[in-house]
């Protein structure tokens, strides 16, 4: 293989462990997202902390930094392999970032960043299938882990090389597992509600 296939994963890595979360939350003198409100560096929590413009800025940085590795290792024509690992790199850097004390976030935008360029098409469905779950029963969590369970199977039914698959399945538990908190107050009924008339400024 080139060089450039062993230093993508890392290249993937060293991106996704930019916190966007916490860079937006210090620009905009909001409190560190880590250890306030749900104490997760994510655009959900930043939306409760400051807003939705700073939701959305977060949002898109989590993104891009899932997308840009992937587009990158596609550029340069590496295997399925290899883009399945720089994707995969991206989204283990925002759950457990080198920058930030390896306390990240629970992967849901940076993951969906690494499907939209693996598969666009895939992730129209995903994102079908989250926005109707979010507007039918109002969980974020609910409408992402529903969303990253049937992720494998889009990609598999869509006609996706196994890597890509794979990596659909080792994301899904991992987030899975980093919404084990969530999942618990889902099955208590305890988990918050998505609110539309969160303050915006």
């Amino acid at each position: 293989m080139p060089p450039a296939d062993f230093i993508l994963p890392f290249l993937g890595y060293l991106v996704g462990s930019v916190s966007s979360a916490v860079l937006v939350s210090r620009i905009l003198g909001l409190p560190d997202p880590r250890s306030s409100g749900s104490n997760n560096p994510g655009a959900t929590n930043v939306l409760r902390l400051g807003g939705k413009k700073a939701a959305a800025i977060t949002l898109l940085g989590d993104l891009l930094k899932g997308l840009l590795p992937v587009l990158l290792a596609r550029a340069l024509d590496a295997p399925p392999s290899i883009i399945a690992a720089t994707g995969f790199g991206a989204f283990l850097g925002h759950l457990y970032p080198v920058f930030f004390g390896f306390r990240g976030g629970k992967g849901v935008a940076t993951a969906a960043g690494v499907l939209v360029g693996i598969s666009w098409s895939s992730s129209l469905v995903l994102v079908g299938i989250w926005l109707a779950i979010a507007l039918l029963f109002r969980y974020s969590s609910l409408a992402a882990l529903t969303a990253t369970a049937v992720s494998p199977l889009v990609l598999y039914v869509m006609g996706k090389d196994t890597w890509y698959v794979v990596l659909a399945i080792v994301m899904a538990l991992l987030m899975f597992w980093r919404h084990r908190a969530n999942i618990g107050r889902l099955l208590r009924g305890e988990e918050s509600r998505i609110r539309l008339g969160s303050r915006d400024n």
